[in-house]
């Protein structure tokens, strides 16, 4: 059976030239420039948005299609050409856009592209205005204008340079430049790669790049874990690199692998970010429910609090926004810092994690045992909705006297871990995260898991 065009609080997102087409494209740039006319109705000035894509084939296309739909509905277009999601939201802010669009399909394989939006501050819309954007899709109810009112394209490429500036100012560039790190960066033929050197150039790092080309066609499968890393791992090694760096297609998140070759895990990158933050300041830090409990040890230990959301760069980066918090992020390896851009940004991740190396003298194995850590599981299964809520309300019987989160999905915490359960945002999927002290601990609870699924008819 073929998939279904998602659509979400993460935007658009579908197999090209099975569900996601250059008409379906150009309708939703139609529907987000009629949402924001409707948003801004008062404003006099022509409004606009800018669009950037990461380097699948396809981007090309989808890019010129929303762009399309935007000018059918009298809105201006700054095209960004092929850059990074967090370049996008910079760019939205720097310009000041009423908008912004990424052509990306993230992490996802080849086959699939997508349609990511960003309001006027840089972050994904919220819930209700999401809504708002998809209903106006389906209804088609678009707010056209005639030929002497339609949006004019133009261009800019500033925003690597801007990106990199932005970055630089919270670091020491000194203090970094002075250790002349050898990193391997892995940026599997996506957006990252051009933009990210740049920054480890003006880092004074000794860089070995491999998939830094932006041909959209991957090296291996795209999303950072650990199978889809042999190659940097062993790379590190050969090269006697003190750190190495994986991004995936439009670099918004970062995995690390030690100078021992060691994949670390996703789920240090915003760890270690925080051990430095809160090595200078003590706040608040905002995450979401499947992030692990390390970056509550390291705010506990520095007098700081961690914030809880549901899953969703946009949910963490609003609270990050009310509650002012000095660090954020996701465990996929997405770090947030308010001072650079309210998104998920890997060279955010990037420069931070140097500094803390540059100023322990540590390196990336030492500093990973000092934060300790769980034994922590991610795992995913195919679940239409009506799947995955009997699930859920299997779940909720199996562990009636766990404490229960139903902000996203549930997440049922235990004396001894915790378990969340939840449908993927952009995907037919469910997720599954499992956290204890212990791997045997972690089993039981995802032995139970696999018995609902046997009981659930798919």
């Amino acid at each position: 059976m073929a998939e279904q065009l998602i659509i979400s609080i993460s935007g658009m997102r579908g197999i090209v030239g099975e569900n996601l087409t250059a008409s379906i494209a150009t309708e939703y740039g139609c529907a987000f420039g009629t949402f924001l006319r409707k948003k801004d109705v008062g404003k006099k000035e022509r409004l606009s948005v800018c669009i950037g894509r990461d380097s699948r084939p396809s981007g090309q296309m989808l890019k010129s299609a929303v762009t399309e739909g935007l000018c059918k509905v009298g809105v201006d277009v700054i095209d960004l050409g092929l850059v990074t999601t967090p370049g996008v939201g910079i760019m939205v802010r720097e310009l000041g856009c009423s908008g912004g669009v990424v052509v990306t399909a993230s992490h996802n394989p080849a086959q699939y592209n997508g349609i990511k939006l960003l309001l006027d501050n840089g972050i994904a819309p919220p819930p209700d205005a999401a809504e708002q954007i998809k209903q106006c899709f389906y209804d088609k109810h678009f707010a056209l204008v005639d030929s002497s009112n339609c949006g004019q394209v133009t261009s800019n490429e500033q925003t690597d340079t801007i990106h990199i500036t932005k970055v630089l100012a919270i670091v020491d560039k000194e203090v970094i430049g002075a250790k002349k790190f050898k990193v391997v960066l892995d940026s599997v033929n996506g957006a990252g790669g051009r933009v990210t050197k740049k920054l480890l150039a003006e880092l004074g790092c000794v860089v070995s790049a491999i998939n830094d080309e932006p041909t959209g066609v991957f090296a291996h499968a795209p999303e950072p874990t650990a199978e889809n890393l042999t190659s940097l791992c062993e790379a590190v090694k050969t090269k006697r690199a003190e750190i190495g760096f994986a991004q995936d297609p439009d670099a918004d998140r970062l995995a690390i692998v030690d100078e021992t070759g060691t994949y670390i895990g996703e789920e240090y990158t915003l760890a270690l970010a925080a051990k430095y933050i809160f090595s200078k300041k003590t706040g608040e830090a905002a995450t979401n429910l499947s992030t692990s409990r390390m970056l509550d040890d390291i705010a506990e230990e520095a007098g700081g609090q961690v914030i809880r959301t549901a899953v969703g760069e946009a949910n963490v980066a609003a609270a990050m926004l009310e509650h002012n918090c000095i660090i954020g992020g996701e465990g996929s390896g997405g770090v947030i810092d308010l001072r650079v851009s309210p998104i998920r940004d890997s060279l955010v991740g990037i420069a931070l994690v140097l500094q803390l190396m540059a100023e322990t003298g540590k390196t990336i194995s030492e500093l990973v045992s000092e934060i300790g850590g769980y034994y922590m599981s991610k795992d995913k299964f195919a679940a239409e909705k009506s799947e995955a809520r009997q699930i859920l309300d299997s779940a909720k019987e199996t562990f009636a006297d766990a404490k229960l989160d139903t902000t996203d999905g549930c997440r049922f915490d235990f004396d001894d871990g915790w378990l969340h359960l939840r449908a993927s945002n952009t995907e037919p999927v469910m997720r599954v995260i499992v956290e204890a002290k212990d791997q045997r601990t972690a089993q039981r609870y995802i032995d139970a898991v696999l018995n609902i699924r046997k009981e659930i008819p798919g």
